[in-house]
């Protein structure tokens, strides 16, 4: 069975990003698109569109052409639009990256992607020019000052217009993310200038966010969730974007109450703070009206407690960077919610759950894995066909690598990742699922669930917990084997301080794998 979207297709015209919202900048004027927390510097969409323009002459006169990569290596800034843009609008490529990437990971991506230029930012320019040379770049751009490197201000000095450059929005790349898909190492997404229009056009529709609104940015820019849910989707509909350069509760609440920020996107970990940390209550967050969780799952109790607490709307998306991010969203608008779900799928977007085993299509209340398909859909991994293949079938479906399943209404609710599901005896456990419990505890703050090896039965669950109140880890597990079927229960529990996460909320099992694999027996 297909699911779409509840309401009707939305129409993509086959133009660039960057002069599609160029366009609608134009008559916004000296409205503020993007306000610096906590100091306050403001970049108007006159000036946001002005700075692009003269960025992108820029940068032409420096030498960059179509089809050129340009890696972008910084924290969320208002600059970062620009340099985004600009690059864009000369028809060249950003890879955008992790700020928090050691030189080893810097250098992978950029050799990967064959990038000529990087524009950084102050903190991060010993390590660019520590592989500029080795990965072949022709110059490297600075937000501020730095030696050895070319102040990015200083393109701005640019007169005359950018180049005019002829493109195809459906074959053209704008940017280059680095995603793991569902197995392996990071590799280049491919997207193009129409996936991006698509899914900024089809996010708006479902989200309702508009020009009165205005949205927290601590997401970061280099992920897919912070650069076409927060910048672009903002840049699109007229909203005031607050940028941070990363997160920290105490500044994150400041921001909140003296910005009035209205819609604020951010992953599970942040919801679990707003609906736990005593140091909410200090802060007025009356303007909120909507908290839009993505990137992971947030477990329905977590979800509700934020949602009494900041007296606003927590909802939850679903998507994945090889979808440009977004595939479903739950509507602000909608009669009835489901705080567990991730809604139904928007605009343009068909979704399916096929059988783990067979493949075969599955109907409501059956779960297995989520595949999806729309203009949203990436072109391809850069130069790995092979990667390609196993991700979009020959139908065009993209294979998500997620369980989950779609209740009557057509809203859809993630168990857990395929290759994460912990294999008992031959029976499937979600760690999402023990991770839910586990956090329904008064004494647990954050939780992770991984797979050990069992000689006996395959595989068995063990719990990681960072504590907000004294326990033991014997209470905790006998908390959990009185919530599940016995199977489930844990098989041991570990105290932490913190639970590894990526820079977009995923919990890095992994990491706690190979933590566990490495202690001494």
């Amino acid at each position: 069975m297909i699911f779409r979207a509840p309401e009707p297709p939305v129409a993509v015209p086959d133009v660039p990003l960057t002069p599609f919202l160029l366009a609608r900048a134009a008559g916004r004027g000296d409205k503020p698109a993007f306000i610096e927390s906590p100091g306050g510097r403001t970049l108007t969409y006159r000036g946001w569109a002005e700075a692009v323009r003269k960025a992108a002459a820029g940068l032409a006169q420096r030498g960059v052409r179509k089809g050129d990569v340009v890696g972008i290596y910084s924290p969320n800034l208002p600059e970062y639009a620009v340099a985004f843009h600009a690059v864009s609008l000369l028809g060249a490529v950003n890879t955008t990256i992790n700020p928090l990437y050691t030189v080893t990971e810097l250098r992978a991506q950029l050799r990967d992607c064959g990038a000529l230029h990087v524009v950084t930012a102050e903190p991060f320019l010993a390590k660019v020019q520590q592989v500029a040379a080795e990965c072949g770049l022709r110059e490297v751009f600075v937000f501020g000052e730095g030696d050895g490197a070319t102040p990015f201000a200083s393109l701005l000095d640019a007169t005359g217009e950018p180049p005019a450059v002829s493109l195809d929005p459906r074959e053209d790349l704008i940017v280059l993310p680095y995603s793991s898909g569902t197995t392996g190492l990071p590799k280049g997404v491919m997207l193009t200038h129409h996936n991006l229009v698509a899914n900024v056009l089809q996010a708006a529709c479902a989200l309702g966010v508009g020009e009165a609104d205005t949205m927290l940015a601590v997401l970061p820019f280099f992920h897919i969730y912070g650069m076409v849910v927060i910048m672009n989707l903002g840049l699109h509909v007229g909203a005031t974007c607050v940028t941070m350069a990363r997160f920290d509760l105490e500044q994150c609440l400041e921001t909140l109450q003296r910005f009035k920020v209205t819609f604020a996107p951010v992953v599970p970990p942040i919801v679990l703070a707003l609906a736990r940390h005593p140091m909410v209550d200090k802060y007025n967050l009356g303007s909120l009206h909507t908290v839009f969780s993505g990137a992971a799952p947030l477990a329905e109790h977590v979800a509700m407690a934020a949602s009494a607490r900041l007296g606003c709307r927590v909802l939850q998306g679903y998507g994945l960077t090889e979808m440009s991010p977004v595939t479903h969203v739950t509507r602000v608008n909608a009669e009835r919610t489901s705080p567990g779900g991730i809604g139904q799928p928007i605009p343009n977007t068909e979704a399916k759950i096929v059988a783990l085993t067979t493949g075969e299509e599955l109907g409501p209340n059956q779960a297995g894995e989520i595949c999806v398909r729309g203009p949203q859909m990436m072109k391809g991994y850069l130069n790995r066909p092979e990667a390609t293949a196993a991700m979009i079938d020959a139908d065009g479906w993209l294979h998500t690598g997620d369980v989950g399943y779609a209740d009557d209404s057509g809203c859809f609710f993630v168990v857990d990742r395929v290759k994460e599901l912990i294999k008992y005896k031959g029976l499937q456990i979600a760690p999402a699922e023990l991770e839910a419990v586990l956090l329904s505890h008064a004494a647990v703050a954050d939780a992770a669930v991984v797979p050990l090896p069992d000689e006996e039965a395959g595989q068995v669950p063990k719990g990681f917990v960072v504590l907000k109140a004294p326990a033991t880890a014997e209470q905790i597990m006998a908390y959990v084997a009185e919530r599940v079927a016995p199977f489930k229960k844990l098989r041991s529990l570990e105290i932490i301080e913190q639970i590894p996460k990526s820079a977009s909320g995923k919990i890095l099992r992994r990491v706690l794998v190979e933590r566990d694999t490495a202690s001494p027996v």
